[in-house]
C-alpha cells in the first residue's frame, strides 16, 4: 500500500545530564519534521509529570499522534490485542499510519530494510542486550563502539570486538560484572 520510513528517536524525558539534554533536543526537533508520530507508552493507569509534559509537547506541533502501547504481555489479551513481536493485529497500526502519510515517491528500494550500516546495527544490539542484562541499573547511560568485525573462515560466525562507553566511572564495575551476556 505504501512505504513507511520509521525514525526511532530518543525518548522525551527530564534530562539529568548533557547527553540526556542532547537526546531530548533531537527528539523534540524531529517531532516537527515528520508526517505522523507514534507515541510509545507502557500499559498503565498512572499518568505522571513526564507523560503530561510529552502530551503538551505533542499538542502544539500540529502532527497526528498515534498512541502505541508497548509491553502488552503485562496485561490481559482482551485489554490490548496488538503485538508486533507475535504479529497480532499489527495491520491496524500500519493502516492507521498509512492514513496520515502523503502520496509521493518511494525513498528506498522495496527490499531495503534499513539505511543504517551493519556496524551501527551491531552496536545497537550489543547496547540493547547490555541494558537488558543490567536490569535498568544504568538507564541508557552507555554507548557501544565497534572496534573490529571479522568473519571466521566458515562464514557462519563473526568475531566482534566492541567497546562499551559509560557515562560515569562508577558504572564500569556494574557493566564488567555482567554474568549472562550473549548476543
Amino acid at each position: 500500500e505504501g512505504q513507511i520510513v520509521f525514525l526511532d528517536t530518543p525518548g522525551i524525558h527530564k534530562a539529568k545530564n548533557k547527553l540526556g539534554e542532547y537526546m531530548v533536543q533531537v527528539a523534540e526537533r524531529t517531532l516537527k519534521e515528520v508526517d505522523a508520530i507514534m507515541w510509545l507508552v507502557e500499559p498503565s493507569t498512572f499518568i505522571g509529570a513526564g507523560e503530561r509534559h510529552i502530551a503538551e509537547q505533542l499538542q502544539g506541533i500540529g502532527v497526528p499522534v498515534i498512541l502505541i502501547i508497548n509491553k502488552i504481555d503485562t496485561v490481559s489479551k482482551e485489554e490490548i490485542p496488538c503485538s508486533a513481536l507475535r504479529g497480532q493485529n499489527t495491520q491496524d497500526i500500519i493502516g492507521c499510519i498509512l492514513k496520515y502519510l502523503p502520496y509521493g515517491p518511494m525513498f528506498y528500494d522495496e527490499d531495503t530494510v534499513t539505511d543504517q550500516p551493519q556496524r551501527q546495527i551491531v552496536a545497537e544490539i550489543i547496547r540493547e542486550k547490555a541494558l537488558y542484562a543490567l536490569n535498568e541499573e544504568i538507564p541508557h547511560g552507555i554507548a557501544v563502539v565497534i572496534d573490529q568485525m571479522k568473519d571466521r573462515p566458515n562464514g557462519k560466525i563473526v568475531d566482534i570486538d566492541a567497546t562499551i562507553i559509560c557515562e560515569r566511572d562508577s558504572h564500569k564495575g556494574i557493566i564488567i560484572d555482567i554474568n549472562d551476556f550473549s548476543v
